[in-house]
């Protein structure tokens, strides 16, 4: 049965994972999931939504041999965009030039990409088959986020197989330096409003009591 999917789940459900959760009493848990068709396969308003929110994720893969690699993406949110209902892209950007991402999907086009928003808790892990295009400057020059002082280099294409998301378990919850640095930023202009207020209500006061 190996690489043929029954249910879009198969992409990690192998029958090596299913035996797995046999053994450990979860498969007749995950076989309710397939029988409703398994994970989602086309990208929704939540799945888009979520991408658009994003400014970091990190995709992962693997050479002809096996041997893994996860790298960090990132860039201003909405960096990564939905094409279509099955396809996402992004710029890349230039970087430290080992290629070692470049390198193993010129020989092995799986991937998957692991997008997390910490501030809400909330985790979607997407497998498909990514490519690199480097032809394409029209392209490249769409996916560029104005104003973003990076040297893009090339697109990736990450075409959808599955998604899932997960519970927030486990999930430590934390905010971006920008967001937090917003909301003290609005704290501190409430306190001086009120300051003033205050202030002002003293000055009335002392002198109706003049």
């Amino acid at each position: 049965m190996s690489g043929i999917h029954i249910f879009s789940s198969d992409v990690a459900f192998t029958p090596a994972v299913k035996a797995i959760q046999t053994a450990k009493g979860s498969r007749a848990a995950y076989a309710h999931v397939e029988e409703r068709g398994g994970w989602r396969t086309e990208i929704d308003d939540n799945l888009a939504a979520f991408v658009a929110d994003a400014n970091s994720m990190y995709l992962a893969t693997a050479s002809a041999d096996g041997q893994p690699y996860i790298q960090h993406r990132g860039g201003p949110k909405g960096f990564i965009r939905v094409l279509d209902k099955n396809t996402l892209a992004f710029a890349d950007y230039s970087g430290n030039r080992q290629y070692i991402t470049q390198g193993n999907l010129s020989e092995n086009n799986k991937a998957q990409l692991f997008l997390m928003d910490y501030a809400h808790r909330r985790r979607v892990k997407i497998w498909g088959e990514a490519r690199v295009v480097d032809d394409d400057p029209a392209l490249l020059q769409s996916l560029m986020p104005q104003g973003y002082k990076a040297r893009p280099e090339q697109v990736i294409l990450f075409r959808i197989s599955a998604w899932d998301t997960n519970c927030p378990q486990h999930i430590p919850q934390k905010f971006d330096a920008a967001d937090v640095a917003a909301a003290l930023a609005a704290r501190d202009a409430r306190i001086a409003e009120l300051e003033a207020e205050l202030a002002a209500l003293k000055g009335e006061l002392a002198s109706a009591a003049g």
